[in-house]
């Protein structure tokens, strides 16, 4: 049986293939370096800290406080 750190290794393993699959799907709708929401370039340095992601930081948080995390 998995311990805590496992299932949450595995989750954000999880989360970083559904991020990639998701924004490979987008296409030509936007480039994998612009944010989703408000389209503006995500740093370098974000991008390779959180691969897959698809929000700048100040998006990325105003989705998680939407979402109640």
């Amino acid at each position: 049986m998995p311990d805590p750190t496992d299932r949450a290794q595995e989750a954000a393993a999880d989360y970083t293939r559904f991020s990639i699959e998701a924004a490979r799907s987008r296409g030509s709708q936007s480039t994998l370096a612009d944010c989703q929401d408000c389209g503006d370039p995500i740093p370098e340095a974000r991008r390779k800290a959180v691969p897959g992601c698809t929000r700048c930081l100040d998006c990325q948080e105003t989705y998680e406080q939407r979402r109640g995390r």
